[in-house]
């Protein structure tokens, strides 16, 4: 079956060509033990790192990839193509790896690039709250200045790679009332006294994000943990959530492409009442439609990706124009697959609840469809 690649990084590359190996070595025949016993896989983390594969955004001479946008997107639809979860921990970590690599001092990158790299350290981004999703300025975590450092309180949630996490980049309010203006982001090491880790979600799927929170009770901060300064940091974030939006969108194609394939050679194998599965017009067509999706999404990923690689200021609103998209034929799409696949489409020995349970997940990651339809809609007006 022809399928599309995914543009902003040539299908032949050799880090595509390694993670569509490693998706399928090392992550599909494990998958769903990692969802059955809910966790997160830190050992195929750390070969994923012996792979490259974290690392993507760090430049060369330090040791990474040096992939644009486009090509991490690339990377990680093979990736999501065998498991969203593990896929999208990835992801974290490698924005985190990047932004340090690029945007650190050099204390920060002769302490954390190389353990990131190695994947000996795993890396998270701490932004939202318990009582604080979509409304990212309202944040309520505090680093009240002390002496040349500051003192961390307060929680964060839905924090992906939780479980597992050794360095966290935490957002943080410096100046209570001032708004975007006074948040900072602070480099957080999980072992520091008054860091406290929470157990991890038990969700409908995606286990091994070893998604979940952290509380800080006290938590002395020295000047080098300061990462991106107050009056920065907000912007620095929001720029990685529409990184992350358009690597999502990158990996619904990959979890509706793998759908696809997985319909189509289940009903090439099959007859019913003597006759192939695959001359049923219903079947065909139905599959004609999620393949058309399929391109439909791969296409406006390419605009998004080559938008943020190229500067473009229209980039967030291309952003979330695929990721409202991506996710929403993604859970249309595979939930037909399964269709096609009868009973059988809702077993756990076939990739598709698992897909289906993570394209739910992926309308809820780095904004929800409603905060793509308020990016969308200010731009169409202007406010």
């Amino acid at each position: 079956m022809n399928t599309p690649d995914q543009p902003g990084s040539a299908p032949s590359s050799p880090v595509v060509e390694t993670a569509r190996r490693f998706a399928l070595e090392a992550i599909d025949p494990h998958a769903p033990e990692w969802e059955r016993n809910r966790r997160f896989p830190r050992e195929t983390f750390t070969k994923a790192a012996a792979e490259g594969l974290c690392g993507l955004l760090v430049p060369p001479e330090m040791g990474g990839a040096g992939l644009g946008i486009g090509g991490m997107a690339a990377v990680m639809r093979e990736l999501a193509g065998a498991d969203m979860g593990l896929a999208f921990a990835l992801v974290c970590h490698n924005n985190l790896a990047g932004a340090i690599a690029n945007k650190g001092t050099e204390f920060h990158r002769e302490r954390y690039v190389g353990p990131m790299l190695d994947g000996s350290t795993v890396g998270a981004f701490l932004l939202t709250e318990p009582d604080t999703g979509s409304d990212a300025a309202a944040i309520s975590t505090t680093a009240t200045p002390q002496g040349d450092g500051w003192v961390l309180n307060g929680a964060k949630a839905w924090a992906t790679n939780a479980t597992d996490a050794d360095v966290m980049n935490c957002y943080a309010q410096t100046e209570p009332g001032s708004g975007p203006r006074g948040i900072a982001a602070f480099l957080i090491e999980a072992d520091q006294p008054g860091v406290v880790r929470e157990d991890a979600y038990e969700m409908l799927g995606a286990h091994s994000t070893g998604t979940g929170s952290f509380r800080f009770e006290n938590v002395q901060l020295t000047p080098d943990q300061l990462f991106i300064a107050p009056g920065l940091a907000f912007r620095a974030a929001m720029e990685a959530i529409d990184i992350a939006r358009i690597v999502v969108s990158a990996m619904c194609a990959g979890m509706l492409r793998r759908g696809l394939e997985t319909a189509v050679e289940y009903i090439s194998s099959r007859e019913a009442f003597g006759a192939p599965l695959s001359d049923k017009q219903g079947l065909r067509w139905m599959l004609a439609d999620v393949a058309t999706d399929l391109e439909a999404a791969t296409a406006l990923t390419a605009a998004a990706s080559a938008a943020l690689d190229n500067g473009d200021p229209d980039m967030a609103v291309r952003a979330a124009h695929a990721k409202k998209f991506a996710t929403r034929v993604t859970m249309d799409g595979l939930s037909q697959c399964m269709q096609a696949l009868g009973a059988n489409g809702y077993r756990q020995d076939r990739p598709l609840a698992r897909h289906l349970a993570g394209a739910k997940m992926t309308h809820y990651l780095d904004g929800t469809t409603e905060i793509q339809n308020v990016v969308i809609a200010r731009s169409l007006f202007g406010s």
